[in-house]
């Protein structure tokens, strides 16, 4: 026999249940979308947890009031054109962009129209993103995540923590810069100023990382910089590994690499950016327009130090600059 008591209750419940739902996809048919085009996303996690919490600092929470359309190149920037043209036909309100300028310039490509606001760009004036950094000018704006000073600086960091150090590889992939030296002039202006020698090392993709660190072996390097590029921070833990086996102290510009056992790194918080890029879209779904909110600069800059690695190249770092560091990996 049926139990009148679990029948009414059942019935009761999915009238208390079917409006709640109905409800909710009428709140996800009105809600802003965004569109989230990224080249490597699952190598950064954090990345976008930190986009996700900035949202949310603002009062947006995916799925409830703002959803959310991800597409990823998974590395092949070959793809980011269709998936960039993906989005657009999808008619989200606002694109950002993560992956460094290859993927703003996608993005770029696919809409003169809908705003975009880039995460992380290496010169987006020079990149041809904007105008200028004051007034972007059309339909792009958002964040550099390098400044030209920053190769000198992690120079600074690396002479200081191998002090008798007299010749530094620097390795640095052209396409990230966009086939640019403006970027290595701060390094050699530095390197004089901290008497040391660098040798330039290019490296267009991991085929020929192997070759790179042959070349540096054969000049007898003394430490190594690594220079930002979205394809070598995919490969980190390959970079990384390599720098172990032939024993050279490495600074990298992105935490990325020290959190896989990397020795130093210094340069700007990734998170911190991808946190900025979220206001930018706030005042973008507010009614802002691209071309009159500037471009920031990097304001938030990271000394982080893995002393596990310094003990296994057998480095002794000085304490001057374990006690200026944002963070310690011991």
């Amino acid at each position: 026999m049926l139990d009148r008591r679990a029948f009414f209750a059942t019935l009761g419940g999915g009238l208390f249940v079917a409006p709640l739902a109905a409800e909710a996809q009428q709140v996800a048919a009105k809600a802003p979308r965004i569109g989230f085009l990224a080249l490597i996303p699952d190598a950064n996690p954090h990345l976008r947890r930190a986009f996700l919490q900035g949202l949310h600092d603002l009062g947006y929470v995916e799925g409830r009031n703002v959803v959310i359309e991800y597409r990823s190149a998974e590395g092949k920037i070959e793809r980011l054109p269709a998936l960039a043209a993906e989005l657009v036909a999808l008619k989200v309100d606002v694109i950002v962009t993560g992956g460094g300028t290859p993927t703003a310039l996608a993005a770029k490509e696919a809409t003169r129209i809908l705003p975009i606001v880039f995460s992380s760009a290496t010169d987006p004036v020079t990149d041809g993103l904007v105008t200028s950094l004051a007034h972007p000018g059309g339909n792009l704006t958002g964040l550099s995540n390098i400044a030209p000073e920053l190769v000198g600086k992690c120079l600074e960091q690396l002479k200081e923590a191998v002090p008798k150090v007299s010749l530094v590889a620097v390795l640095w992939q052209p396409g990230a810069l966009g086939g640019r030296t403006d970027m290595l002039k701060p390094a050699e202006v530095a390197a004089r100023a901290l008497r040391i020698r660098l040798q330039f090392v290019e490296a267009q993709g991991p085929a020929e990382f192997d070759r790179a660190f042959s070349e540096m072996t054969r000049a007898r390097v003394g430490a190594l910089a690594v220079l930002g590029s979205a394809i070598f921070n995919s490969e980190r833990r390959r970079l990384v590994d390599l720098a172990a086996k032939h024993r050279l102290p490495t600074v990298y510009t992105s935490r990325d690499f020290v959190d896989v056992g990397g020795l130093m790194t210094y340069g700007p918080s990734l998170a911190d950016s991808f946190r900025r890029a979220a206001a930018y879209v706030d005042k973008i779904l507010k009614g802002a327009k691209p071309a009159d909110l500037p471009v920031e600069q990097p304001t938030k800059f990271e000394l982080v130090i893995n002393l596990k690695a310094a003990k296994a190249l057998g480095l002794t770092i000085p304490p001057s600059l374990i006690q200026r560091a944002d963070q310690v990996i011991e």
